[in-house]
């Protein structure tokens, strides 16, 4: 992995590159980022940058000939300011195609793992040919797409005890190519009690010892290892990122990629899932579903619902989280002052709705469609659900009541 892999984040590359060069380095990190915003690739890239150990620039005592003169020695390299030349100088070290295929023998990896059978003791090596397959297809999965790729199920996932003694007994050993020892903790949420096993390693670590752990809530760490680690914070990716790359890397039009951006609000992870449905008119179904509402009656609104029935439970999701998303713009709108980075259809149609709704409304709209989701992802009967979301909507919208929920 390497920093030009990942997705905006240039700010926090920058840092990571100079915390490396200015010897700024602690022994535990934790990488705190939402899903989707690229802790994991980031990790693993800065993990990549360590190990190969560009700080290490002592030259090596000059070898004596055969006659007595000092050989040649390799020249020490040059300071590195940026990520960009930090990838550059990643490429050019021996120890690169291991760390990029993640076999390098001084890089561990933990994350949660199932038990297959009854009274066994899993551990992440025993996973280790699917995390590679995982990291390569969904970098920016999370901990539920994880387990399913390594058919969980209905299975839980754990960091389990017999994992944490064997973090301790890699960790005691001696590097073998590298000046560097690193691990890198993916999803530490999931270290129970068990995590203590981990105290004493994490603050007293070995000689070049380093741990990444890389987290989406920092509530649900232990508080014993989170207190041990020096916080990296990882911001969601902008828009103009997450659009850039579904360019790029998806090969869609500008407008699609502009238009899932906005709906993703900064979640990559988001972004893809989005992607397959990038054919639907969203906002042409909702404008229907509104005219039925205000304009065209009970029958329209009738047969609106029983098509939206007939879509999928993400359809269904997707659908109400695109309105959630004109409503946040039609509200920015009214209050900022500098031009928001729009399409021109989605401007007009936020517009519209200013003049359809008042801002309560529009929060009160807001709190009306996330409940509808919640709903949705508790498998709640899709037309009894709408034909409810329809009434609210029709009184908070034509008859200007707010309706306050606790």
């Amino acid at each position: 992995m390497l920093f030009s892999n990942i997705i905006g984040q240039q700010e926090v590359k920058q840092h990571l590159v100079e915390m490396v060069m200015h010897n700024r380095l602690s022994h535990a990190l934790l990488f705190l980022g939402k899903e989707g915003s690229g802790a994991l690739p980031l990790a693993l890239a800065f993990a990549n940058f360590v190990c190969l150990n560009p700080t290490d620039k002592k030259a090596p005592e000059p070898a004596a000939s055969l006659f007595g003169e000092a050989l040649p020695t390799n020249p020490i390299p040059t300071a590195i300011t940026n990520a960009h030349e930090a990838d550059a100088w990643m490429q050019q070290q021996p120890g690169f195609s291991k760390a990029s295929q993640m076999v390098h023998p001084d890089i561990h990896y933990t994350y949660p793992v199932i038990t297959k059978k009854t009274g066994e003791k899993p551990i992440s090596t025993q996973f280790i040919t699917d995390w590679r397959e995982f990291v390569k297809q969904y970098a920016y999965g999370n901990s539920f797409d994880w387990l399913q790729f390594i058919g969980a199920d209905n299975k839980q996932g754990n960091i389990t005890a017999a994992e944490c003694n064997d973090i301790i007994r890699k960790l005691s050993l001696k590097s073998f190519e590298s000046p560097n020892k690193i691990l890198v903790l993916w999803m530490p949420e999931y270290l129970e009690k068990e995590g203590n096993k981990l105290l004493k390693i994490i603050e007293e670590p070995p000689a070049n010892t380093l741990f990444i752990l890389v987290a989406e809530s920092e509530s649900q760490i232990l508080p014993t290892i989170l207190s041990r680690c020096q916080l990296v914070k990882i911001p969601a990716l902008e828009n103009t990122a997450i659009a850039t790359a579904l360019e790029e890397r998806a090969h869609i039009n500008a407008n699609q990629a502009h238009q899932i951006a906005g709906i993703a609000e900064g979640n990559y992870r988001e972004a893809l899932q989005l992607l397959q449905h990038a054919e639907e008119d969203w906002q042409n179904l909702l404008r229907e579903w509104l005219n039925a509402l205000l304009k065209t009656g009970p029958a329209a609104q009738v047969k609106w619902i029983e098509e939206i029935a007939k879509q999928g439970r993400e359809k269904q999701k997707q659908f109400l989280r695109y309105f959630n998303h004109l409503l946040q713009q039609s509200i920015r709108l009214r209050i900022i002052t500098t031009p928001l980075q729009m399409l021109e259809n989605e401007r007009d149609f936020a517009l519209r709705l200013n003049k359809l709704a008042t801002i309560d409304q529009q929060e009160a709209i807001i709190e009306e469609l996330d409940k509808a989701a919640y709903y949705i992802e508790r498998n709640a009967n899709a037309k009894m659900l709408f034909h409810a979301l329809s009434i609210k909507l029709y009184h908070i919208i034509a008859n200007k009541a707010v309706i306050l929920i606790n």
